[in-house]
C-alpha cells in the first residue's frame, strides 16, 4: 500500500480493547499511541498481555504501529532535572515501543531555553539523546523519529533545514528518521498550499537528511495561515493547507510507502471523515 492511512487512537482501557477497537471504527491502516501520560513524567510498566494482543492484532491485519512520547520531553532545556527526566522519559518510550512492536517512537525536537545559543542546546542534544540511539541495538527497535514544531519561542526545529544541524548533531544515526507534521511545518513557514509548495518543501527535506528518512506523517490542516507559528490542527480540508495540498504530497516520492496519521479535531465523526478524505486523496 503507497500509503496506509490511520489516526491517533486512546488507549484508556487497554491498548488494544480500546486502541484498537477505535482503529476499526476509523477505517485504520496504521495507528498511534501514547504509552504513558502525554502531560506527565510517569514511565508505566504496561499490560503484557494486552501488549501481546495489540502486537498479534496489528500484525494480522498489517496494522503499523506508532508511539508519541510526552510533550514534556526537551533535550535542550537549560534545566539539568529537565534534562534527566527527557532521557528516562523517551528510553521508555522507545522500550515500550519495541514490547508493542511500533515501527518507530515520535518526539519533539524541544527548544534552547533561557536564551541560550542553539548551539549550545544541540551539543547537549548530542550528549543526551545520542546514547539512547546507540542503545537500539535489537532488530525489532523502533526508530527515533523527531518531529519539527510550529516555530514558536527558541524552538530548534521547525523548518526544513533546521533538520540538517540536528541530524549533524545525532552523526545522522541509522535509526533516526523524521516524522511530518503538516500543520507544524505549514505554520513555521513552508506554505504547502500554495502551487508547487509540497513538492518543494518536500524536495527540501530530501536534499537536508537524505532518502529515506521520512518515516511518518502526521497530517493534519492549520486553522491558522502560514507562518503563523500557532500549532492549531484543523480538520483534513477545512484550514488553510487545504486538499490540493495533501494531494501532491500523496505524489510525491519521498512519501511512498509513509504512513499518515491524523491528530485533527471533531471527534469521531471528524476522525472517520477525515481518513475516509486521504484515502480517496492517495488514489
Amino acid at each position: 500500500m503507497r500509503n496506509p492511512v490511520g489516526g491517533h487512537v486512546p488507549v484508556a482501557g487497554g491498548l488494544a480493547t480500546t486502541g484498537l477497537a477505535y482503529a476499526r471504527v476509523l477505517g485504520a491502516e496504521t495507528v498511534q499511541v501514547f504509552v504513558a501520560n502525554p502531560r506527565g513524567w510517569a514511565t508505566p510498566v504496561g499490560n503484557p498481555a494486552q501488549d501481546e494482543r495489540f502486537r498479534a492484532e496489528c500484525e494480522a491485519g498489517s496494522i503499523s504501529a506508532w508511539v508519541h512520547a510526552p510533550y514534556l520531553i526537551n533535550f535542550g532545556s537549560h534545566t539539568e532535572a529537565t534534562v534527566e527526566k527527557s532521557v528516562e522519559s523517551l528510553r521508555h518510550s522507545l522500550r515500550r515501543g519495541r514490547e508493542i512492536g511500533a515501527k518507530g517512537v515520535v518526539v519533539h525536537t524541544g527548544s534552547a531555553t533561557a536564551g541560550r545559543p542553539r548551539e549550545v542546546a544541540l551539543a547537549q542534544v548530542r550528549e543526551r539523546m545520542l546514547p539512547l540511539l546507540d542503545e537500539l541495538t535489537h532488530e525489532d527497535d523502533p526508530y527515533l523519529l523527531l518531529e519539527s514544531t510550529a516555530g514558536q519561542g527558541f524552538s530548534l526545529c521547525s523548518r526544513a533545514e533546521d533538520f540538517g544541524p540536528y541530524f549533524d548533531a545525532l552523526d545522522r544515526h541509522p535509526k533516526l528518521g523524521i516524522c511530518l507534521d503538516t500543520c507544524h511545518i505549514f505554520a513555521a513557514g513552508h506554505d504547502l498550499a500554495e502551487p508547487g509548495g509540497a513538492v518543494r518543501t518536500l524536495d527540501e527535506l530530501v536534499a537536508t537528511v537524505g532518502e529515506g528518512r521520512l518515516k511518518l506523517i502526521h497530517a493534519n490542516d492549520s486553522k491558522d495561515v502560514v507562518g503563523a507559528h500557532k500549532d492549531r490542527h484543523a480538520n483534513i480540508g477545512a484550514g488553510h493547507i487545504g486538499e490540493d495540498a495533501f494531494r501532491a504530497l500523496l505524489r510525491h516520492p519521498a512519501t511512498d510507502g509513509v504512513p499518515l496519521v491524523i491528530e485533527t479535531p471533531g471527534g469521531t465523526a471528524g476522525h472517520v471523515a477525515d481518513v475516509e478524505l486521504l484515502k480517496k486523496l492517495r488514489c
